[in-house]
């Protein structure tokens, strides 16, 4: 029997919508020969990578209401499930058939964003994507066997307006070569808007750390660049890698080419890896994907590696990426879960412990960074030779527990971030409005040259650093040794010399020895400039933070409020707040409101206040509650814990500018302005006190206001 005795489906949602608008899309399936019997039904599935509002049947009024009407009345019972179907289209609205049947030729119409009472619609999916596609199924003899109607309904996600303007700058150059700034618009949901540019600045002569103004007559804004340095002193470039990501053959969005694409010439990074969940990929798509980084690999301009993720369970070792330095590797899953036998030939390593056995084999150099997905690599399974770096930091959240699990176990692994992005950003992933909790990572790499070889090298010796995606310059060398290296102090008192160039103001640096902080650094003081001026009250941070736990249903609702006696707020800028339906809101000059989740990394709000250190402020949050009086804030601030990993609660004062002392009693003072010191350095001795025996891996975490971090590769001291 043909396969239109399946039935037929008409949408009437064609052409293309603009990312995260409400529309309404009406589904209307025509039965074939067969009907469908009392108790069968219909799934409209879509793929997990989308965060198009959750489908809901109960309030007409709200957003994403979907309602579903049999033509010859019979009743219908709808429901939804993030998982009932096969990966990666697991994402279903289920439509049974009850009190009745369908004969062939009646219908059943779906309508997802119904308006008749007043809803807004549906809220289409916030990233771009070049086929949006809903699958139909039916199961037609109520057996819970569903088959696949031959042709989905499609149609094109595109970008919205321009509202940023975002200029990106080399962040190394030569004294007086000329400096290339790469531009691009984005909608209010991240996505590139028209096609990218490049604007052309003179070389600049004095050798230090520079940022450059770029104006946008489109949005009427003039942005500052990522901070340059100028020098013909360094022997490494500097450059911005994203090596974890996924397109549409696996779980997520739009073709490999489309991927790699982006990456080069929207993303701005010079860096760039495929990581396909490994159960996913046949032959053939393994094939392609080293064909793909072959096409894109040029020396000096993009490097590309070849790779893919064992995804085995977690009790199996957990997420691995494994990245080839060229093509020409073999690939050997966790398991062949959503492959056929005769889709895929190389033997299967069904543990970690199988893998690193065959990968120790390869003839073409390989590496394993273990990460944090939907699965977390547990890292009490290790094979040092492999695993030079891990990462700890995505687009899922911020994962500082892994480098205890490694620095307790005594392994030597540097640090890297990436975006583990599903929606087809790589270098430029915003979580948009799904679980993902995160700005995707980036990671800085300290290379020779633009080229797989130089790269390859940094990244085996850990020349590298992990950001939240900020692209924060960083330098730590203790005795001159830098990042990544090994050091036999021999009784020598180590000094760590630290260099740190900020996208944004610094809050912090933090000098660690494995997870303790040794020291904290901060580019201001409880006192000013002159005697008992002080120098933080007026600008306080609220903060919150942490997991619910390591693996899957780690999301923790922070929705909340707070409200503040005795003070004035004069404004408040909210600390990662990307998805736009949950947003922070200053309801009048005493509240505060706001919708947040994290999952693993902070959010939070900074508020300015009319008068410094007066009031108290009293936070209600979804986790627990916290009053605190802004006088006895002290530098260090207030935290509560809130159980999970690492749940707190904080609040602590932030500087105020010269400016602001200057004012309050009239006088004009030579001093920085606290709210823009970008830049920090120093020299510091490690006392005695501070090391063990043996490993002391020491390295730096940076902290901006605005939320971004930075953490450097340890420098392995034996003390």
């Amino acid at each position: 029997m043909s396969k239109e005795s399946l039935g037929r489906v008409h949408c009437d949602l064609r052409g293309s919508v603009v990312a995260g608008s409400y529309e309404t899309c009406t589904i209307t399936y025509t039965a074939g020969f067969a009907g469908v019997d009392d108790t069968g039904s219909l799934k409209l599935v879509m793929r997990y990578a989308t965060d198009s509002g959750t489908p809901q049947f109960d309030d007409p009024k709200a957003a994403n209401y979907v309602t579903a009407v049999a033509s010859n009345g019979a009743h219908l019972q709808l429901r939804y499930d993030v998982k009932d179907n096969t990966r990666p289209w697991g994402k279903t609205i289920h439509i049974k058939v009850l009190q009745g049947y369908l004969r062939k030729g009646e219908t059943i119409t779906v309508t997802l964003g119904d308006r008749s009472g007043g809803s807004h619609g549906w809220r289409m999916q916030t990233f771009a994507e070049k086929t949006f596609e809903i699958r139909v199924l039916v199961d037609r003899y109520a057996t819970y066997v569903y088959e696949q109607l031959p042709k989905s309904p499609t149609f094109q996600v595109v970008a919205g307006e321009p509202v940023k303007f975002v200029a990106v700058a080399p962040s190394l150059v030569r004294p007086n070569k000329k400096i290339t700034v790469r531009t691009k618009h984005e909608d209010r949901w991240g996505n590139p808007v028209g096609k990218p540019g490049k604007v052309q600045f003179p070389g600049l002569t004095e050798q230090r750390y520079h940022t450059l103004l770029v104006d946008d007559e489109v949005t009427g804004t003039t942005v500052r660049t990522n901070p340059i340095l100028v020098s013909d002193k360094e022997t490494y470039g500097r450059y911005w890698a994203d090596i974890h990501g996924q397109s549409e053959e696996t779980i997520g969005t739009n073709s490999i080419e489309d991927y790699f694409r982006f990456a080069r010439d929207f993303g701005f990074v010079d860096i760039c890896g495929h990581q396909g969940n490994d159960f996913q990929i046949t032959d053939d798509f393994w094939e392609k994907i080293q064909a793909t980084t072959k096409k894109f690999d040029r020396n000096g301009r993009f490097v590309a590696f070849p790779g893919w993720e064992w995804s085995g369970n977690t009790g199996l070792g957990g997420d691995r990426n494994v990245v080839y330095l060229d093509e020409g590797g073999f690939i050997s899953r966790s398991s062949r879960a959503l492959v056929a036998d005769d889709e895929s030939n190389d033997e299967c390593s069904y543990s970690v412990e199988d893998l690193f056995e065959r990968l120790n084999q390869s003839t073409i150099p390989v590496m394993l960074i273990p990460h944090v997905g939907g699965r977390y690599a547990d890292l009490a399974r290790h094979d040092a030779g492999l695993v030079p770096n891990v990462e700890i930091h995505s687009a899922w959240g911020t994962f500082e527990w892994m480098l205890d699990d490694a620095f307790s176990r005594g392994y030597r692994i540097g640090i890297v971030a990436n975006s583990d992005g599903h929606k087809g950003r790589p270098g430029a992933s915003y979580p948009g409005a799904s679980t993902f909790g995160s700005y995707g990572g980036l990671t800085c790499v300290l290379a020779e040259n633009l080229d797989r070889e130089s790269v390859w090298d940094a990244y085996q010796k850990r020349r590298v650093y992990g950001t939240t995606g900020a692209r924060i310059l960083l330098n730590v060398t203790v005795n001159g040794d830098m990042m990544g290296s090994e050091v036999d102090l021999s009784g020598e008192r180590p000094y760590l010399d630290v260099e740190v160039c900020g996208t944004a103001p610094i809050e912090r640096v933090e000098i660690r020895n494995g997870m303790r902080v040794i020291k904290t650094f901060r580019t201001y003081s409880d006192r000013g400039v002159g005697s008992a001026r002080i120098a933080v009250g007026s600008r306080v941070k609220v903060l919150w933070q942490g997991a619910e736990v390591r693996g899957r249903g780690r999301q923790v609702t922070w929705d909340g409020h707070f409200t503040l006696k005795g003070n004035r707020i004069k404004g408040i800028t909210p600390i990662n707040f990307h998805n736009q339906e949950k947003q922070c809101v200053l309801v009048n000059d005493r509240r505060c409101e706001w919708q947040s989740i994290t999952t693993g990394g902070v959010s939070g709000v900074i508020l300015d206040l009319e008068k410094p250190s007066k009031g108290v402020l009293a936070i209600e949050t979804s986790q627990r509650s916290m009053k605190v009086s802004l006088r006895d804030l002290g530098l260090n601030g207030k935290a509560a814990d809130c159980g999970g990993l690492e749940k707190r609660l904080k609040v602590y004062p932030l500087p105020i500018s010269s400016e602001e002392l200057a004012r309050e009693d009239g006088e004009s003072y030579n001093a920085p302005n606290w709210l823009e010191r970008t830049d920090f350095w120093c020299s510091h001795p490690i006392q005695p006190k501070y090391l063990q025996k043996g490993d002391n891996p020491l390295y730096v975490c940076v902290v901006q206001e605005d939320g971004h971090m930075a953490w450097s590769s340890p420098i392995y001291c034996r003390w």
